[in-house]
């Protein structure tokens, strides 16, 4: 038995859902352009960064600890291959040495936090785009379908291959999404943990280094 009124609701919800194949097509070709965009910027980040080497860093860490003195060690952390926002925060740390060991621990730690949000917000499309991509894909899938199989039950072909086609493309195109996507924010996050260990191995020396003062 059907309840009165049900077909009115399912009638509405089907307008509903095939309202929402353009809006996830306009999404889906949006996501694909941002992505893109975002993969070019990997690879010319790939190219134009020089991360210090670990033969380097440690060379960096042992002028750092015998320092006589807070300019000398802030000279030393400007002629290193530090990324400029890396010896931007350890030269903060070291100006701010006439502070108490605590408080210089928590300013560093503070500091390097900061910088990590500003880093993780780098990434935030991306992220998205990993998960939205197939989501959008999906709908893009589905939504065609059911005029695609109403279209079958009376002999339409045509509309069945139309309404195939795009649930395909739209798949693929959601999938390849989420896959660069989920390179991008991959790649980037490593380069970026590597990072902000190099920071705070250094940060730990500059402390240490400024506690013997």
């Amino acid at each position: 038995m059907i309840i009165q009124g049900t077909e009115t609701l399912t009638s509405l919800i089907h307008i509903l859902s095939e309202s929402l194949l353009t809006p996830v097509v306009v999404l889906l070709v949006v996501s694909i352009v941002i992505v893109i965009l975002a993969f070019g910027g990997l690879i010319n980040e790939f190219i134009s960064r020089k991360a210090i080497s670990s033969r380097n860093l440690e060379d960096l860490v042992r002028r750092v600890s015998f320092s006589a003195n807070v300019a000398q060690m802030k000279d030393e952390i400007s002629k290193s291959d530090l990324f400029d926002y890396q010896k931007e925060i350890l030269t903060r740390i070291a100006d701010n040495h006439d502070i108490g060991p605590e408080a210089r621990k928590a300013l560093a730690s503070e500091l390097i936090s900061a910088h990590e949000t500003r880093l993780i917000k780098k990434t935030n499309k991306t992220d998205i785009l990993v998960r939205v991509g197939p989501i959008l894909g999906l709908l893009g899938t589905l939504i065609p379908l059911g005029p695609g199989l109403a279209a079958l039950g009376t002999g339409d072909i045509a509309t069945l291959a139309q309404s195939l086609t795009i649930a395909f493309d739209t798949t693929v195109t959601g999938l390849t999404v989420g896959a660069i996507a989920f390179l991008i924010s991959k790649y980037k996050k490593q380069w970026y943990e590597s990072e902000l260990i190099d920071v705070e191995t250094v940060a730990e020396a500059e402390l240490e280094t400024m506690n013997k003062w």
